[in-house]
């Protein structure tokens, strides 16, 4: 009997390690360079099948690998900065000042917002000064081709296949064509919406600057934010800042220039 036990347990663990196998080879592997992007969108494709539509899947196979993605990717030098350096560079003072005059221009849509979300006008112009400079530099990188570049690149392709996906959805719902383009990551918009972030907290089309602000809202509402909380470092309401972005240079430095904006 324990001769049968043991028989049956190896043969269980053999189809197992037999089933293991097949999937780890019809995995789309990750690489490192330009070398391996083609046959990656292939064995992705075929991965993605049922998950993703045969139009989405096409629109795939016509991305290009994105050297100027990996480019970006590798040299995100500044958030190594200090506070000061950091905000030298940004324009901070500019920020600032813009921010101030569109607060005021605007009005009655930061009121909506901050009505419906709690999230006051200071943050949601920080972020949008900081990452497009108001609008006017929201990239000129084709998005599907960026996502798809990092979803098989090594470093972080868990993270951007799950964007890909995302992305691959945005295809089939008409919200993202394949001439879409935007920053390196796959950012897109007025204050830069990675898919996934689209799909779950964007109102509209995140090149109207009130579907912008409105989608940043809900974004930091999602994580946490309380109407009236203060959100300075050790606040309530800096932790939703800091699910915006994970360097703190960059945290510190949106939850400095929306005081200053709101405080005007």
């Amino acid at each position: 009997m324990i001769d049968m036990m043991r028989r049956q347990t190896l043969a269980v663990a053999a189809l197992a390690g037999l089933a293991l196998s097949a999937g780890q080879a019809q995995a789309a592997q990750c690489g490192n360079s330009a070398a391996g992007f083609e046959a990656w969108k292939r064995e992705f494709a075929e991965e993605a099948r049922g998950r993703a539509s045969a139009s989405s899947l096409a629109a795939l196979q016509n991305t290009t690998y994105s050297t100027a993605t990996i480019s970006a990717d590798r040299g995100q030098h500044s958030f190594k900065l200090s506070l000061d350096q950091f905000l030298a560079k940004r324009g901070g003072p500019t920020i600032v000042s813009r921010g101030r005059a569109l607060k005021r221009q605007n009005a009655a849509l930061f009121d909506s917002i901050e009505q419906r979300y709690g999230v006051p006008p200071g943050p949601l112009l920080a972020i949008w000064g900081m990452e497009t400079g108001f609008g006017a530099v929201r990239g000129n990188v084709n998005t599907l081709s960026a996502v798809a570049t990092l979803a098989y690149d090594c470093r972080r392709s868990e993270y951007f296949t799950d964007q890909l996906y995302a992305a691959l959805t945005l295809v089939d719902r008409g919200l993202l064509t394949p001439s879409t383009r935007g920053a390196a990551h796959g950012e897109v918009g007025h204050t830069q919406f990675l898919p996934k972030n689209v799909l779950t907290y964007g109102t509209g089309d995140l090149n109207n600057v009130g579907a912008a602000l409105s989608s940043t809202a809900n974004f930091l509402k999602a994580h946490g934010w309380r109407a009236g909380a203060g959100y300075q470092p050790g606040e309530p309401n800096f932790a939703a800042i800091q699910g915006w972005n994970a360097a703190p240079v960059y945290e510190r430095a949106i939850a400095l220039l929306g005081r200053q904006i709101d405080n005007d």
